[in-house]
């Protein structure tokens, strides 16, 4: 009789203890993402400032932007979660009560364990399936944003050089009417060196209504452009003087947002899920292997080893040759100076040449292999980053109950603190496994390795009721 009750007890127990981890773990995931948001923002602050861009161009921004760092603020919502809440539970003397009703931390925290596997499991299908769409979604819409140009607004007193080929200078503006007054204009459409240069005491400047085009009157001024290109030996070079009481010019400028072909980022290995990042892995391998073949058979057969620029005769006689047996230096020495020199500049020449195709085909192994290194990196941070949400919960929760202390003041500190610490690990391994200073598997599961074995600590220590802080 007594078991179903007790049975029954626990069950409730679990759904409070649910229940007051999930609100607190809503409220600190919005706010972890709005914090990595206003972060992100930053990085591309020059990129929105100044361009016009529509409301649903910024719309598009920050939902595919928060879409991308929904994986970032999950393990960190996890952690401060689980420490403000077992830390309410020690302040409130409620984890006392619980573990002197025999019930273990392992017991509490089961509840939430399942969870917080929930919330794995979502975080990894956010990372391999909807991230890598989010990812080209706002890799595109970054690249349109810096290909459009900015909003057009001329300062007073300055050359504004955000038309392309052109440099405009105003004096004075009068906002309200829009005329411009003392304007100054170059045109380097056809090189610096023969600038077109227009000069009108006022004018006024208008878009065109495809937003294609900027529409100059100009008023009372003078234009000057050389009628000849002009050269550094040139010292008199001809050019014409117009003078004007009106003028009206057409100067191209692209104003309107215009979106980049979402093709651009397929390569990219954040837009790839774990299928796609093994297949272009494979494929990238057997690229390199068989290009590595290919440079070796040409060293070996000794492709760069025979001069150029030799008769069939002479080459013939050279693979015939047994170079072992000639004396080199003596028939070095007995050669006219006319014939060293020759010798000498040859040889510097074909050295040169082989540096240079050595070079080139150098940077074609080594970008090969990076790629394959980011494409790695990226498959094994897609399980790092999940499976550290439980990691987290894991420092977290024992930690709470150790320090006894809820609310935003403490668990914030240790939060940040511990978050502060995973982040310069996982980094760092993560640059050491790209840069291929370490093997991948290694740079990638640093993080984890050393939060595995202290949230393994803490919880013992917790549930022993040992005393660590």
């Amino acid at each position: 009789m007594h078991e179903p009750i007790k049975m029954l007890r626990i069950k409730k127990l679990d759904i409070f203890i649910v229940k007051s981890f999930l609100m607190l773990f809503i409220g600190t995931f919005f706010i972890c993402l709005f914090i990595f948001m206003m972060q992100f923002l930053w990085r591309y602050v020059d990129e929105l400032v100044g361009k016009g861009l529509e409301m649903s161009v910024m719309a598009q921004f920050f939902f595919y932007s928060a879409l991308t760092l929904v994986p970032l603020s999950l393990p960190l919502a996890v952690l401060l979660a689980s420490l403000i809440t077992f830390g309410n539970f020690g302040e409130r003397y409620e984890l006392l009560a619980m573990k002197a009703a025999g019930i273990s931390l392992l017991k509490i925290m089961r509840p939430l364990i399942i969870l917080v596997c929930i919330i794995c499991g979502i975080s990894f299908y956010f990372q391999n399936v909807i991230g890598p769409i989010a990812q080209g979604k706002l890799g595109t819409l970054l690249i349109s944003m810096k290909q459009k140009s900015p909003e057009l607004d001329i300062p007073e007193g300055v050359f504004y050089s955000e038309i392309p080929d052109y440099n405009l200078k105003v004096g004075k503006k009068d906002r309200k009417t829009g005329m411009l007054y003392d304007v100054l204009i170059y045109n380097f459409k056809d090189g610096a060196e023969n600038a077109h240069i227009i000069y009108a005491d006022s004018g006024r400047m208008e878009m065109t209504a495809d937003k294609q085009h900027l529409h100059l009157h100009l008023y009372s001024g003078e234009l000057f452009e050389n009628l000849k290109s002009q050269n550094v030996k040139a010292q008199n070079v001809p050019y014409r003087r117009e003078s004007f009481r009106e003028k009206h010019t057409i100067i191209e400028f692209d104003s309107d947002f215009n979106m980049a072909d979402a093709s651009i980022m397929s390569n990219q290995a954040t837009t790839k899920s774990m299928q796609t990042l093994q297949a272009s892995i494979d494929s990238m391998k057997y690229v390199g292997d068989s290009i590595g073949r290919q440079y070796y058979k040409e060293a070996i057969g000794g492709v760069y080893s025979r001069p150029t620029g030799l008769s069939r005769e002479d080459t013939l006689k050279i693979e015939r040759a047994n170079m072992s047996l000639y004396n080199v230096d003596s028939l070095f020495e007995a050669a006219t100076l006319m014939q060293k020199q020759k010798i000498l500049s040859s040889a510097t020449s074909r050295a040169e040449s082989l540096q240079g195709d050595y070079s080139f085909k150098t940077y074609t192994m080594d970008g090969n292999d990076y790629q394959i290194r980011r494409h790695r990196t990226e498959w094994h941070k897609k399980i790092t980053i999940s499976l550290s949400c439980l990691l987290f919960f894991f420092i977290g929760a024992p930690l709470g109950g150790i320090i006894r202390k809820g609310g935003l003041g403490m668990p914030v500190i240790v939060s940040v603190l511990v978050f502060i610490i995973y982040y310069v690990i996982d980094n760092s391994g993560f640059k050491m496994a790209r840069d291929g200073k370490w093997v991948v598997w290694m740079g990638m599961w640093l993080s984890s390795s050393i939060l595995a074995p202290l949230g393994a600590f803490l919880t013992y220590k917790s549930n022993n009721d040992s005393v660590v802080l």
